[in-house]
C-alpha cells in the first residue's frame, strides 16, 4: 500500500509559496485530536497562516503538521494531524489545493499528550471581531505645503 500523497503535496505548496513571495495558509477541520486555539475556530474550521515568518518550529511531516505561533500575543504549540487538512492556499492570490478530511487515518502516530486543567478564573479572550472605525476630524484640514 502506498502512502497518501497529501502531505507530499501540502510541502510542495508551502515552499512553491514562500518562493514566490505568498503567504501560505491552511484550512483545517477541528475535531479532538486537532490542538489548536478553540476560541478562533468557527464551524469547526480553522484558518493558520504557516509562513515561516508567522511561524517558530514548523514541522510537516507524514502524520502531522505542528509548529508555535502567537494568538492575541500567547504563544501556542498547534498540533494538526495532516488528515484534517482541507486545503492550503497563497492568501495573496487564492492559489492552492482542496484535500479531503481523512479522519482516524493517523491513529498510531498519535502524539501522547496529556490535558492540562485550566484555572477557572484564566479564560481566553476573543478575537476582536471588527475593528472600531477611526474618529473623523471635524473641521478643516491643518496640513499645508511646503515648498
Amino acid at each position: 500500500m502506498s502512502s497518501s500523497t497529501k502531505p507530499y503535496m501540502i510541502r510542495a505548496l508551502h515552499e512553491w509559496c514562500g518562493d514566490n513571495g505568498f503567504t501560505p495558509y491552511v484550512v483545517v477541520w477541528v475535531n479532538e485530536r486537532a490542538d489548536v486555539p478553540h476560541e478562533y475556530v468557527k464551524n469547526n474550521e480553522i484558518v493558520l497562516n504557516i509562513g515561516l515568518s508567522a511561524t517558530k518550529n514548523l514541522r510537516i511531516d507524514n502524520d502531522w503538521l505542528s509548529f508555535s505561533a502567537r494568538f492575541g500575543g500567547v504563544s501556542r504549540d498547534i498540533w494538526v494531524p495532516i488528515g484534517n487538512v482541507m486545503s492550503i492556499f497563497a492568501r495573496e492570490t487564492g492559489e492552492g489545493m482542496g484535500f479531503e478530511v481523512e479522519l482516524g487515518e493517523t491513529e498510531a502516530a498519535a502524539p501522547t499528550l496529556k490535558p492540562v486543567a485550566a484555572d477557572e478564573e484564566a479564560k481566553p479572550t476573543e478575537a476582536p471581531s471588527e475593528p472600531e472605525a477611526p474618529v473623523k476630524p471635524s473641521g478643516r484640514p491643518s496640513l499645508r505645503i511646503v515648498k
